[in-house]
């Protein structure tokens, strides 16, 4: 918990409340009942209306509701429900995180990284309906940055370009999980895998796509691949593993060109 007597007030004018109870830095309350409702067993009814019943479920009457609590305990607690979505957003990025030299392989930490943001999206499936607002500030979120970052603390970049790695093993952690939630909630709600890859479209498509309209889809609708119907001669593996490798195979190369360049 940070003190905020020890912290300069012009440095927080511009924080959002939500992060600043995040931090431990918002005043707690003195009223209401003391021991029996807390930031922390809002977030968390919160969270489960939201598993269960999406984003739109969750409101400040629903949360009260399911405590027991009038609605108005939970403003004394938390003041809106941006600053209860904030607090939840950032509660669900509370990930085990493995302690300092269990991977000493880079790659193999970027890996676990991706697949842990991946798991909350796929755990917290509303996690991507919340639209990014700016960059983190709230402490959990920050904590697994700073974990990415671990992987990079030896390479030849500065910090520009460690930022810009990041943002871009997030952006494909982030695209491959809304992928991943959004496949599961189509077979949740009556679909199938084949559907879902196109598969039950395999036959109309080959008709459809044509190779003058389509020049270069052609050949792959043609082939099966672009609905997966030959999956025995997939010899690229899992799609989304198959791009991270990719990504990493780039981030490899540029730190061998940097190395190179830096050794003259």
């Amino acid at each position: 918990m940070q003190n905020r007597d020890q912290l300069d007030e012009e440095a927080l004018k511009h924080f959002p409340n939500g992060a600043k109870l995040s931090w431990g830095l918002a005043k707690p309350s003195r009223r209401g009942p003391k021991g029996e409702l807390s930031i922390v067993k809002i977030v968390e009814a919160a969270i489960a209306i939201a598993d269960k019943d999406g984003l739109a479920a969750v409101s400040m009457n629903r949360v009260a509701g399911n405590l027991g609590f009038t609605t108005m305990s939970l403003y004394r607690y938390i003041a809106s429900k941006d600053d209860l979505l904030f607090l939840m957003q950032d509660a669900v990025c509370c990930i085990p995180i493995p302690s300092e030299g269990a991977i000493t392989d880079w790659r193999e930490n970027i890996r676990e990284y991706v697949r842990a943001c991946i798991q909350v999206f796929r755990d917290h499936p509303w996690f991507g309906d919340l639209p990014i607002t700016g960059v983190p500030i709230a402490p959990n979120n920050l904590q697994v940055i700073d974990w990415v970052l671990r992987s990079m603390r030896d390479f030849p970049l500065n910090d520009y370009e460690k930022m810009s790695f990041l943002l871009l093993i997030s952006s494909y952690s982030r695209s491959c999980g809304i992928i991943q939630r959004d496949m599961e909630r189509a077979i949740q709600a009556g679909g199938s895998p084949e559907t879902f890859s196109g598969l039950d479209y395999t036959a109309a498509l080959k008709q459809l796509v044509k190779p003058d309209r389509f020049p270069d889809l052609y050949p792959i609708v043609a082939s099966g691949v672009y609905t997966g119907e030959n999956e025995n001669d997939n010899t690229v593996g899992n799609d989304f593993d198959f791009g991270l490798e990719r990504i990493l195979d780039g981030i490899e190369h540029y730190i061998a060109f940097k190395t190179s360049m830096k050794n003259g």
